[in-house]
């Protein structure tokens, strides 16, 4: 009988993803979870494939066979490749697309294959063939720079390596390698080692140097024993071999370790913290899996809630995954959580370099960690005995991913929670209003924390009108009564919090004489001008230009349309000359997001300016005074969860006001101070939010009622995009008619441009199925989308499906 394996391929796109079967020779040893590599397609390309399972059977029809096994051990358990495929089925991607999300970068092999000229040809070449024999015939070439002369090079060149005239070689190198030291120990007795130090201190100093550092420390790293004697590494060696070490190799951790405090103060709950603690820990020790939504204002002291459960999770032998929305809230929460826990914390974010995310992937597989924390990517982390999954500010748009597969983690975290018997608690003052409407519905328990944990009061919150500010004169981004409120805080030594969603200086620039704005050549949309570098940048596609004062068209001098967080901070600094401001947005921060909130801390910096990176989750006691220049921004966009967004936002960022001793205050800039969810927002007011929210959700057909499935296809050129777009549609609603799918309820609209309908040069047209997105109806998606993907005139377009999507 013969050993099949069925594997999935890297290279396999989404028309043509399933697992193939593969012979595994007689002399190989393979198991589900390593990583392959064997000849895919009919060129018999050499690809990178995942076992997914092996099987001994008999063989009915030829096989081709597994090349090269890249894996020593497996890299993913049966669990993670039941998540990737269960992934596949709901996001329509691509086994690999799931893979991606799971295992760390670190992990990624990098795949090579360098061409060799082996004799000239006999005969004429064709004039391509020819190019690439000239090319290889001055050095040895890689495949990326062939391609580059001849975008068809793989095909000529496996038809020159048949003909003997080329060669390749082929290699695989894994991205980040283990790092490791050798440990060196006496392996002689202690008398033994006195004797020999004080001979070798008489006749080569340098090394009875060494033996007198281990003696005296005993056991250490071959690094640390060459870097404080200076002995070479080759004599230590010798020493192994002739018995006088012993010598082992230990794996290293390229992570910082925060040891837990020995005085880590100790929590005590108030009566509705340990009401939602009781019953949290009481259904996690039912051994059901299940949801709590963990519902309270802010400031109620939810995390104190998260680290007490945590705690008796660990005394109980069982772990933790703690996940927060942003990169910028881990500096915080870590810091808290490794005061109690101390190196039984991972962290795991975007923000970390490849080899330290690979190594802390390394800590949690080998059981060295009980507790993770990190953002959306966390939630794959190999954590076994899982008791309890956070999501904390379950409401956030950035727990779902932005490219594919476009997952969202409350998802991920469910799925692990159902199998893994973990309970999952989602923490928030404002959640949307799917989990509202379970909760409220009996599909997720309910647990409210309805006042502040050191007893404070919500922070007092006003709107200002900004058209008044504009028929009184005033042009800028600071309303005279903020500026009246920021010049007290500034009398009283308190912080201040401004938030602006929009980095930048300028939203645009427009000509006042012939109305010309500039405009990305690749993307349909304006370009933005950034003052710190003077160009406009757009922020879709990356491109950029300097920045021109004149109009090209008339000549006439360009003015600013918009405000964004550079342009605010130069109003900032002319109204208040002299007072330190720190601007926290993508293009001041990079990955230095720990360092700036320190000092924003320690030297108590009198005005924080920022985005989205400065409206949840930072808790600081000095900051009573927070402004909102633009709470319009979000509201009036064409997508339905837009009035949510907009409350969330203000909520959260209102929140930060007044954490410590003293009141809270905020004030929120508008131009409709009469629209209900800005009011509701200044009132803090869920319950009024959502009861009016949902109301229109049921009327209009939208989640948690239905779900909402968008297909986009894009396409260089912008009519055949549309064409194609439109006999999907067709298609789609003539399967809707027929008897398994007539009674569902199913919707088909469209096609309609997307809101910036051209990206990077590329033009994008969506379709929108609204309806229970149940098994059968996945699976028509997924037929249409690969029967698209497979039509030669659909050869230059893609098409991809966003299931439910909250951006």
């Amino acid at each position: 009988m013969a050993q099949i394996a069925k594997i999935a391929i890297e290279n396999a796109v989404y028309a043509i993803d399933k697992p193939y079967d593969y012979l595994i020779p007689e002399d190989m040893t393979v198991c589900a979870g390593m990583r392959v590599t064997v000849p895919f397609g009919r060129g018999n390309r050499r690809s990178e494939g995942m076992v997914l399972s092996v099987q001994e059977g008999a063989m009915d029809r030829p096989l081709k066979a597994v090349d090269t096994v890249l894996d020593r051990e497996p890299q993913l358990s049966a669990e993670q490749i039941r998540l990737a495929l269960w992934m596949c089925q709901r996001y329509f991607c691509t086994f690999y697309d799931a893979l991606h999300a799971i295992l760390p970068i670190g992990l990624w092999y990098q795949h090579k294959e360098l061409w060799h000229l082996k004799r000239e040809p006999e005969g004429e070449l064709p004039e391509k063939e020819q190019v690439l024999v000239s090319l290889l015939r001055e050095k040895d070439r890689e495949l990326s720079q062939l391609l580059e002369a001849q975008p068809k090079a793989k095909a000529m060149l496996q038809k020159l390596e048949q003909q003997g005239i080329v060669s390749c070689a082929r290699a695989s190198n894994r991205r980040v390698s283990d790092k490791t030291d050798w440990r060196v120990a006496f392996a002689i007795t202690s008398q033994e080692a006195e004797e020999l130090t004080r001979d070798k201190m008489r006749r080569a100093p340098r090394q009875g140097a060494a033996l007198s550092f281990l003696l005296k420390n005993g056991e250490t790293s071959l690094h640390d024993l060459i870097y404080y004697t200076g002995v070479q590494r080759k004599w230590v060696m010798k020493m192994g071999e002739e018995g006088v070490f012993s010598l082992c190799e230990q794996e290293i951790f390229r992570v910082p370790l925060r040891p837990a405090q020995e005085k880590a103060p100790q929590i005590q709950l108030n009566d509705e913290q340990q009401a939602a603690y009781n019953d949290i820990l009481a259904q996690i020790h039912s051994g059901k899996p299940g949801v709590t939504l963990l519902q309270g204002v802010t400031g109620s002291g939810k995390t104190e809630v998260y680290i007490t459960l945590a705690q008796k999770l660990l005394q109980e032998g069982r772990t933790a995954m703690i996940l927060v929305p942003e990169i910028a809230l881990t500096p915080q929460m870590m810091q808290r959580f490794s005061l109690y826990f101390g190196e039984d914390v991972a962290l795991l974010h975007s923000g970390l370099g490849i080899a330290q995310r690979y190594d802390q992937y390394k800590r949690i597989r080998q059981g060295l960690v009980k507790i993770v924390l990190g953002t959306r990517s966390a939630v794959f982390a190999p954590i076994d005995n899982l008791g309890m999954i956070v999501l904390d500010e379950e409401q956030e748009g950035s727990y779902e991913s932005e490219k594919p597969p476009c997952y969202h983690a409350r998802d991920i975290a469910k799925y692990r929670c159902a199998k893994e018997g973990a309970w999952l608690v989602l923490g928030s003052a404002t959640p949307t209003v799917e989990t509202a409407y379970h909760a409220r519905e009996g599909n997720y328990r309910l647990t409210l924390l309805r006042r502040r944990f050191n007893q404070n009061a919500l922070p007092g919150v006003s709107l200002v009108d900004m058209r008044q500010e504009l028929r009184q004169g005033n042009y800028t981004s600071i309303s005279r009564p903020l500026y009246e409120e920021i010049q007290k805080n500034l009398e009283l030594g308190q912080q201040t919090i401004l938030f602006l969603n929009r980095r930048g200086n300028s939203r645009q620039v427009i000509c006042p004489g012939c109305g010309y704005v500039p405009q990305c050549p690749r993307c349909s949309v304006s370009l933005t001008y950034h003052s710190a570098n003077r160009r406009m940048m757009c922020h879709y596609c990356g491109y950029s230009e300097r920045f021109e004062t004149d109009c090209p068209q008339c000549g006439e001098a360009f003015r600013p349309v918009g405000s964004g967080t550079q342009r605010v901070e130069q109003e900032l600094q002319e109204l208040f000359p002299g007072v330190p401001i720190l601007r926290m947005d993508a293009d001041s921060v990079g990955v230095q997001h720990e360092k700036m909130l320190q000092k924003f801390d320690k030297e108590k910096i009198p005005i924080l300016l920022g985005t989205q990176m400065v409206a949840k989750g930072l808790d600081f006691d000095n900051v009573t005074l927070v402004g909102v220049l633009a709470a319009d921004q979000s509201l009036y966009v064409d997508n339905y969860r837009a009035a949510e967004r907009t409350f969330v936002l203000l909520t959260q960022v209102v929140g930060r006001a007044g954490r410590g001793d003293k009141p809270g205050r905020a004030l929120i800039q508008t131009y409709t101070p009469e629209n209900e969810v800005l009011r509701d927002a200044a009132r803090q007011d869920y319950e009024s939010f959502y009861r009016r929210e949902i109301g229109l959700r049921h009327m209009r057909r939208e989640p948690p009622f239905t779900d909402v499935t968008v297909l986009t296809v894009s396409g260089s050129n912008e009519e055949f995009v549309r064409r194609s777009c439109v006999q999907l549609r067709d298609g789609l609603c003539a399967a809707m008619m027929q008897p398994e799918y007539r009674d569902m309820g199913l919707e088909v609209l469209g096609p309609a441009p997307a809101p910036v309908v051209k990206v990077n040069g590329r033009f994008r047209y969506r379709i929108t199925v609204v309806g229970r997105c149940s098994g059968p109806v996945r699976r028509l998606l997924a037929a249409f989308m690969k029967d698209f993907a497979q039509r030669s005139e659909n050869r230059n377009m893609s098409i991809f499906a966003e299931y439910n999507r909250m951006n």
